[in-house]
């Protein structure tokens, strides 16, 4: 039942990630480097959608820490982007936006929900074996 909630926030949070990004990618196709901040708001989307998926097909470690590895990830370069004048690194542009506005917050919340959710994901492991007593073998 836990982990059923934990792969569902987690889920969640991935899917809000998607659409926020989704939704934003065309506003930043102006912010350029070798690739357009709206490239890398689709990319961020696309593979938010494929780790919700892959948890939600197959739920264990290994598809729970590729989700907290997107979530995270994502909410450390929005943090740090929000806060830190990094400048271009090599093809990524200059992505620096000192404020918060509403769709830049929902992502942050979703993203942090969603990393916490598939971190306590790989520290449960998978789902223990169901008990099987004595007598219910014997028929």
């Amino acid at each position: 039942m836990l982990r059923r909630l934990l792969v569902a926030l987690t889920v969640a949070g991935l899917a809000v990630d998607a659409f926020v990004h989704f939704w934003l990618a065309s506003t930043y196709d102006a912010v350029q480097g070798t690739v357009s901040q709206g490239t890398l708001f689709r990319v961020e989307a696309l593979v938010a959608i494929l780790a919700a998926v892959l948890l939600l097909v197959r739920p264990g470690r290994l598809t729970a820490a590729l989700a907290a590895l997107v979530a995270g990830g994502g909410l450390v370069a929005l943090v740090l982007y929000r806060y830190v004048d990094v400048g271009q690194i090599g093809p990524l542009p200059d992505m620096y936006e000192p404020l918060w506005y509403a769709k830049k917050s929902w992502t942050a919340v979703a993203q942090a929900v969603a990393a916490a959710a598939a971190i306590t994901l790989v520290v449960l492991g998978p789902t223990a074996p169901a008990d099987v007593s004595p007598d219910a073998s014997t028929g």
